[in-house]
């Protein structure tokens, strides 16, 4: 497992702002959303699998909810009860309790006016899976990821991608020889199952070079 976390806006919205709850409201949204490709992420693309977070809520794992993902506006978090996570057909869907508190004021407000749009989640890798999409380009399916929080945000480009390029850099170097050469096809063909797009990176890298 990954210890660095990573931060994913989901391409599905809007938050929601419900009546009831034991706080002054409740907002509710899907953080992460299955079996949808990313937008670019640097060279690849990126999906969440259905099982990915499978494992996080069977252990029970503690995971808060804060507003832009700052610890500054906590609004619940599961071990308190304040903080609902549930998957469904489409995603990973958070219910909070908002507090009375300035932030929940504050994020309840924007949240009614309709200027919170866009949920997110931040994570460690667990398992992930390199392949390719339909067009040959790099494709990183999220299989098991341990959850940090989930959050609404005001922007959907709030991405922290450091780790997964790390990580696609690593399957970038298991295409080379030991010399640092592109490997052969028969090669690449042997590797396959393992990463079978990362030869299309490779190429794409060169042809950039050789301008």
């Amino acid at each position: 497992m990954t210890t660095e976390p990573e931060i994913r806006t989901a391409a599905l919205g809007p938050v929601e702002l419900r009546e009831g709850g034991s706080g002054i409201g409740q907002l509710t949204g899907y953080a992460a959303v299955f079996n949808r490709h990313s937008q670019n992420l640097g060279g690849f693309v990126e999906m969440v699998d259905p099982g990915a977070f499978t494992k996080s809520l069977a252990d029970q794992v503690p995971v808060m909810v804060r507003g832009n993902h700052d610890d500054a506006h906590l609004l619940g978090t599961t071990w308190a009860g304040t903080l609902k996570l549930e998957v469904d057909g489409t995603g990973l869907r958070y219910t909070v309790d908002l507090p009375d508190t300035s932030s929940g004021r504050d994020w309840k407000a924007l949240a009614a006016r309709g200027d919170v749009k866009w949920s997110s989640f931040a994570f460690r890798t667990i398992d992930d899976e390199w392949s390719a999409t339909e067009q040959g380009f790099p494709l990183r399916t999220l299989r098991a990821v341990q959850l940090v929080d989930v959050a609404p945000v005001n922007s959907p480009a709030y991405l922290d991608t450091t780790v997964a390029v790390r990580s696609f850099e690593a399957h970038q170097e298991a295409d080379k020889t030991p010399e640092g050469e592109p490997l052969g096809q028969d090669a690449k063909d042997g590797q396959r199952a393992t990463h079978p797009a990362l030869d299309v990176r490779a190429m794409l890298l060169e042809l950039d070079a050789q301008q």
